[in-house]
C-alpha cells in the first residue's frame, strides 16, 4: 500500500476521502483512482530521464479512461497504442498525435489510414507482411509513414508466460536474425521512412537485467545499421517495469531509468519508453461488498459483488491482489499474528497492521475465505485463502487494481461495467458512469 491509500482512524482513505464514503455514494463494484498517485508516478519517470532527450509514451492498454489519458497528456506524455480505437481515445482525451507510437501485430488497413491521417509519430512494424501493407496504404494516400521495427531480442523477461513478449516463440516483433534484412528493405521503400527501433520484452518485470540484456542486443543492431548508412532518430526500449502486488521487489523507477541511461551512455538517439502498469497499477483500487458468507466443509466462501468480468487478472493469470477491509478491525497483539509462507495462503496486512491472526483469543474472529464473485464460472475468484474477519455487507478494497482492471473488464453474464471515480485531494470526480443493462443490449435487434 502506498501513501495515497492509508488508514485514518481505522477507515481506509484515498488521499483525503474515505473509501467507504465513495462506496456509499457511487455503489459497488467501482474503481477508484488517486490523481496524486498518477501524477507522482509520471513525474518520477520525467525526473529520472531529464538528463536525456526522451518521450514517455503511456501504454494505453493498461488503463484507457479519458480522464487518465488527459491527465498524462497535460503532464507531457505521449502514448503507446495497439489499436485504432485507442488512437481515437487518445485524440478525444487531448493527446497529441505526433507523440503516438502504434504497436501491435495485426494492424488493419483502416487503422493504418486513421493513424496516417492523424499524423502519428511512428508505426512499430511487427512483420514483413505489415511492412508491405503499410507501404501500399501510405502510397495510396500520398503519404510517407515513419516506421521502426519491433525487434524481438529473444530475451527471457522472467515473468508470467502470458505477458512475456520477447522470446522467439512469441507472436510479437520481427526475429532478431531477420531485422537487418528488413531494415535494408524498408530503407528502399518509397512510402516509408525509417526513424527508429523498438523493443518490448514483456510486462510485470521485477529485475533490471532483462531490460539491459535486450537493450544491448538492440544497440548492437543499431550500430550495424549505422555502418550501412541507416541512422536512427530514436530508440524505443518499451515498458514492462513491474509493481508490487504482494512480496515482489521490483526496481524503483529511478533505478530502472538509471540502468537504461547507463546502457545508452554516449549515444545520441532520442529515448522512448512505454510504461503502463507502473504508472497506474498502484494508483487504483476496486471496491466491492460482501453479499453472502457461505461456509463449507472444505472451504468458506465470501461471495462479493465484484467478479471476473470486473477484474480479470486473478482468473486469467492467477494473479494476486491484496484484499483489505475498508474498516479496519480492532488491533491485535503481534504475538497473535500467524505468518503464512505461500502467496495464496496468508493473512492480509496493510501498513504493518494485521487484519487476522493465528492462535490465542481474538476479539474479531477471522476465517480463511475464498473471495469469489457471482459469475457462473468456477474460475470466478478474486482471491484464494484470505484470512479475514468478515460479515455480510463488509466493504473490501482490491489493491493495485489500476492497471489491466477496467481496461480488461467485460459484460459477461450481462453485468454492467463498474463506475470509475478519480479522487483529487478531498474532491470526487465521476470519470465513468456505471453502465445500465439497457445500454448493453441497445444495439441488438430481434428478427421477425
Amino acid at each position: 500500500m502506498n501513501s495515497y491509500f492509508h488508514y485514518q482512524q481505522d477507515q481506509l482513505y484515498v488521499e483525503q476521502v474515505a473509501l467507504a464514503d465513495i462506496a456509499a455514494k457511487y455503489g459497488t463494484p467501482c474503481y477508484v483512482y488517486s490523481r496524486a498517485a498518477l501524477t507522482d508516478a509520471y513525474r518520477q519517470f520525467a525526473d529520472a530521464l531529464k538528463s536525456r532527450e526522451h518521450l514517455i509514451c503511456f501504454a494505453v492498454k493498461s488503463n484507457s479512461n479519458l480522464a487518465i489519458l488527459n491527465l498524462f497528456a497535460r503532464l507531457g506524455a505521449g502514448f503507446d497504442i495497439v489499436s485504432g480505437g485507442e488512437l481515437q481515445r487518445v485524440l478525444a482525451a487531448g493527446g497529441e498525435a505526433n507523440k503516438v507510437v502504434f504497436s501491435g501485430v495485426g494492424k488493419t488497413e483502416a487503422e493504418m489510414r486513421l493513424a496516417l491521417d492523424a499524423g502519428i509519430l511512428c508505426f512499430n512494424v511487427e512483420s514483413a507482411a505489415e511492412l508491405d501493407r503499410l507501404n501500399e496504404v501510405a502510397g495510396r494516400m500520398g503519404k510517407v509513414a515513419a516506421i521502426s521495427f519491433r525487434v524481438n531480442p529473444d530475451v527471457d523477461a522472467k515473468t508470467h508466460p502470458y505477458i512475456s513478449t520477447g522470446l522467439k516463440n512469441n507472436k510479437f516483433g520481427v526475429a532478431y536474425t531477420e531485422a537487418l534484412a528488413l531494415y535494408r528493405k524498408a530503407a528502399g521503400m518509397a512510402h516509408l521512412r525509417v526513424t527508429g527501433m523498438d523493443c518490448h520484452i514483456g510486462s510485470q518485470l521485477t529485475e533490471v537485467s532483462p531490460f539491459i540484456a535486450a537493450a544491448e542486443k538492440v544497440l548492437a543492431l543499431v550500430d550495424q545499421l549505422a555502418g550501412e548508412g541507416i541512422k536512427l532518430e530514436h530508440l524505443d526500449l518499451g515498458g514492462g517495469l513491474g509493481i508490487r502486488y504482494d512480496d515482489e521487489t521490483p526496481p524503483s523507477i529511478a533505478a530502472y531509468a538509471q540502468a537504461l541511461l547507463g546502457a545508452l551512455q554516449g549515444r545520441a538517439e532520442k529515448l522512448i519508453v512505454e510504461p503502463g502498469r507502473v504508472l497506474v497499477g498502484n494508483a487504483g483500487v476496486l471496491l466491492t461488498r460482501v453479499e453472502y458468507l457461505k461456509p463449507g466443509e472444505e472451504k468458506h466462501f465470501a461471495i462479493v459483488d465484484a467478479a471476473m468480468n470486473d477484474l480479470m487478472r486473478p482468473a486469467l493469470y492467477d494473479a494476486y491482489h491484496a484484499i483489505v477491509p475498508l474498516t479496519r478491525p480492532s488491533p491485535q497483539s503481534s504475538d497473535e499474528t500467524t505468518s503464512h509462507s505461500t502467496k495464496h495462503d496468508k493473512a492480509v496486512q496493510v501498513a504493518g497492521y494485521p487484519t487476522s491472526g493465528g492462535g490465542g483469543k481474538r476479539e474479531n474472529q477471522s476465517l480463511i475465505f475464498e473471495v469469489v464473485g457471482p459469475i457462473c464460472e468456477t474460475g470466478d475468484f478474486l482471491g484464494h485463502a484470505r484470512e479475514m474477519a468478515l460479515q455480510q455487507g463488509s466493504l473490501l478494497a482490491l489493491m493495485s487494481a489500476g492497471a489491466y482492471g477496467m481496461s480488461m473488464s467485460s459484460n459477461y453474464n450481462t453485468r454492467p461495467r463498474a463506475a470509475e471515480i478519480m479522487v483529487d485531494g478531498d474532491e470526487l470526480h465521476l470519470i465513468r458512469e456505471r453502465e445500465t443493462v439497457q445500454q448493453l443490449f441497445a444495439g441488438e435487434k430481434i428478427i421477425g
